[in-house]
């Protein structure tokens, strides 16, 4: 929790009404997920037949549309999975859940290596006579974002009452990792929240997030860091066993569900804050949605703004990404102003309409009968002071 200094009635946030919702590639835009499989040699067939269990499966999932199976004419141990999603929400809600973790262990024994990629789909071209009986395309038209070359990831997890203090001095002391992975992959920065017992670490990797993942667990500084902690944490787990591991690391996964970037040029003297959201039982999705949507929204009235002064102006959120798992939403900005001169746009809300859509959607304690103010400058100052993460370290490969 941070403090929030005064500011003038001149610094304070505008709530003007906001123009009609954007289309949004988090829930508007069918997803394409894209799996890429390195298979055992002489696994093929217990793989294909897992396969065939899973995708019978996967196919009762709401917000399935299909999937395709696809095998390397190259190298036979190269297969690729496919599938199309309605929006992005469905998929992601199944993904980190307890039924996707058990619908997929029959190929743990079969895969030597995965690697899953996610798309939101903006164009489709078909021709007349393949378009016959398939699923008629969403008629709206996504404008592309703007890209940084980075890939994001986070991991959340909580510790035991008491021991928040001596954790962040342990995350806070170690030695950074080695930033190169190989000649195409960098970890370009880590950056370490925490917020009462629950810690969130998030990382930018230039090239393969895997690899770089499993580059930095294999460091011997962080596997010490690693141990340090484990007493610290409120749910156990035994890092010796790779089973056992890789199900904590996933229940941990906080996975990045909307990304954008106002300036891939990241000017200097950003101000990085990580917004933890107090969101109500099952309303995750719907405040995800919602801040992806408010900012798109908030850099589009900047750029119109500075287009309109002669390119005079700066953007107030340069980066902003959202995380989100059930009802964990993490929102990470890098912003060019001081949090306090813009509440509106550093909460995420750029009118009164989505003020009060997002103060619906949170729970203010009191068993849900402390209502969440946005509509008023003391309102977004309490909010933002209590869900601003305390920084723990923020550490940046040398040329990044």
């Amino acid at each position: 929790m941070s403090t929030l200094p005064k500011t003038s009635r001149a610094a304070k946030s505008k709530t003007t009404a906001e123009p009609p919702p954007r289309p949004s590639m988090l829930t508007d835009a069918r997803l394409r997920v894209v799996l890429l499989v390195s298979v055992h040699a002489g696994a093929e067939e217990r793989f294909l037949h897992a396969y065939e269990q899973l995708s019978q499966q996967v196919a009762a999932v709401p917000g399935h549309i299909s999937d395709q199976l696809c095998q390397s004419i190259e190298n036979p141990s190269q297969w690729l999975i496919t599938s199309e999603w309605e929006s992005a929400p469905p998929f992601l809600s199944w993904v980190e859940s307890p039924a996707h973790r058990e619908m997929v262990k029959p190929l743990h024994g079969c895969v030597e290596d995965t690697r899953s990629l996610r798309f939101s789909v903006l164009r489709e071209t078909s021709s007349a006579k393949g378009a016959a009986g398939r699923r008629a395309a969403p008629a709206v038209q996504l404008a592309p974002r703007v890209g940084d070359g980075l890939v994001r990831h986070a991991l959340t997890f909580t510790v035991k009452p008491g021991s928040s203090r001596c954790v962040a001095k342990i995350l806070a002391d170690y030695a950074a990792p080695e930033a190169r992975v190989d000649e195409n992959t960098r970890l370009c920065r880590t950056s370490l929240f925490m917020s009462g017992n629950r810690v969130v670490r998030a990382v930018e990797v230039k090239g393969d997030l895997v690899a770089a993942l499993r580059h930095v667990a294999r460091q011997p500084e962080v596997r010490a860091v690693e141990e340090a902690i484990n007493p610290h944490l409120e749910e156990d787990r035994d890092l010796d066993d790779p089973e056992a591991a890789r199900d904590f690391f996933m229940r941990a996964a906080l996975p990045v569900v909307h990304h954008l970037t106002a300036d891939p040029s990241r000017p200097p003297h950003l101000r990085r804050h990580m917004l933890l959201y107090p969101v109500k039982e099952g309303c995750g999705p719907a405040v995800a949605s919602l801040l992806a949507r408010q900012d798109d929204l908030a850099v589009t009235k900047a750029k119109a703004a500075m287009a309109a002064g002669g390119g005079k102006g700066q953007h107030a959120i340069v980066s902003s990404t959202v995380f989100q798992r059930d009802d964990i939403v993490v929102r990470m900005v890098d912003m060019d102003v001081p949090l306090d001169r813009e509440l509106a746009v550093a909460a995420g809300v750029s009118g009164p309409r989505a003020a009060a859509v997002l103060g619906r959607l949170l729970d203010g304690g009191a068993d849900g009968k402390k209502k969440i103010d946005l509509s008023s400058e003391a309102g977004l100052r309490r909010f933002l002071t209590d869900c601003d993460m305390e920084p723990v370290t923020d550490r940046r490969a040398a040329d990044y």
